[in-house]
């Protein structure tokens, strides 16, 4: 299938569920207004934490790859009322974290270092467009044809380990995570040369040329881009979001376990699984 047949279908597909879903939104406003109101509330508190809205975010919000989080807003606004007094800064640096999740973090980067991830997984990621492989997965250990020790190892705040790998001019959509139970840490493997090569998160552009490291609530919309001719890999880490009780957090982090572990095809859908 050409690109421009699978970009056709792609939308096609997004217009129908778009349509299925207005019809929804129709009904339960007529049938259950006060909970409509409720989710209504809540989804525009939410979406109004990535600043400077407009039409197109407010649709892919509410109609689009954002609804999954709109439906869990309710849970989101409970997490960032369960951390504080930490509160959200969306987008962080190192520092801001508790010195015992910096330490957990620049370990994890010590053993990618030395590890030769780049050479293990390119003969496999060469000619897939976009191709993810996962270590560990909500605290779940996963077992692949590569194999790294240390990222089997238990820790307090790590939760997620994967690598993500856009082959050539390969790019996501604006999209949304659907849970604020954690951060996203990313971080370059290979060396970029290009400003062609960031993350985009509403209008903070991080250039994986100039720091090969970005903290962020994955729940705000971005966009990951891959303009140049090389391959990117990319570290994919979600630790447990600072807290006062971290066990408590811990505990909502396990719960999500629970329901996400066996889901992360339909989130990754458009990532082909490195095995």
């Amino acid at each position: 299938m050409g690109s421009n047949e699978f970009e056709a279908k792609r939308r096609q597909k997004f217009l129908v569920q778009s349509v299925i879903w207005f019809v929804f939104l129709i009904s339960l406003s007529y049938f259950l207004p006060g909970v409509m109101l409720f989710y209504a509330v809540c989804g525009l508190y939410d979406v109004s934490r990535n600043g400077n809205l407009d039409g197109r975010i407010l649709y892919r919000y509410f109609f689009g790859n954002g609804v999954p989080t709109w439906a869990l807003s309710p849970f989101n606004i409970l997490m960032d009322i369960v951390t504080l007094p930490y509160i959200n800064k969306k987008i962080y640096q190192l520092q801001d974290l508790p010195e015992d999740c910096q330490q957990e973090i620049n370990e994890l980067l010590e053993v990618v270092k030395a590890e030769k991830v780049v050479d293990e997984l390119a003969s496999r990621a060469e000619k897939i467009r976009r191709s993810m492989i996962f270590f560990k997965w909500y605290g779940k250990n996963i077992d692949n044809f590569y194999t790294v020790p240390a990222f089997h190892q238990d820790y307090k705040y790590i939760r997620t380990i994967g690598v993500s790998v856009f082959n050539k001019k390969e790019s996501t959509d604006e999209h949304f995570g659907p849970l604020r139970t954690t951060l996203r840490v990313l971080y370059n493997i290979n060396d970029i040369k290009s400003q062609d090569t960031y993350i985009k998160v509403r209008d903070v552009e991080n250039h994986w040329c100039e720091s090969k490291m970005f903290i962020f609530d994955d729940t705000l919309q971005h966009q990951s881009l891959n303009e140049t001719d090389e391959p990117r890999y990319c570290l994919f880490v979600d630790i447990v979001r600072p807290s006062k009780c971290h066990f408590v957090m811990s505990f909502f982090v396990k719960f999500v376990a629970m329901i996400m572990q066996k889901m992360n095809h339909i989130f990754y859908s458009s990532w082909v699984p490195l095995k």
